[in-house]
């Protein structure tokens, strides 16, 4: 047996990837989680699978999560002489999904 780790961007890739996996009859268990980098919400599913399902799963999340870039204001406007440098727009990717595979040595359910 494989859990599969998958942190995506806490908007529709979330909620239409849940829908997916779901579909195709995965259990999922959801957890809030946040990004380090931007602060901002994501959600971490956990998918335990046979090893056999483990590449449509992949390919499930991969279809549905993309990366694509957007704007942030990296930190907020400060007063000062330093004021035009600081709060200009930086373009970032964000999106997409991290993805771990780890062995499950057991699994019960009661």
């Amino acid at each position: 047996m494989k859990l599969i780790i998958c942190v995506v961007s806490d908007n529709k890739d979330a909620h239409t990837l849940l829908e997916e996996l779901m579909k195709k009859e995965y259990r999922v268990t959801k957890l809030a989680s946040t990004g380090g980098f931007l602060k901002k919400g994501n959600t971490t599913l956990l998918i335990g699978v046979e090893q056999q399902q483990v590449d449509d799963v992949i390919q499930v999340i991969g279809n549905i999560c993309q990366s694509r870039k957007q704007f942030i204001t990296p930190i907020p406007p400060l007063p000062g002489p330093a004021e035009p440098f600081l709060s200009y727009p930086v373009e970032v990717m964000v999106g997409g999904a991290a993805v771990f595979v780890v062995d499950v040595e057991k699994s019960v359910k009661f």
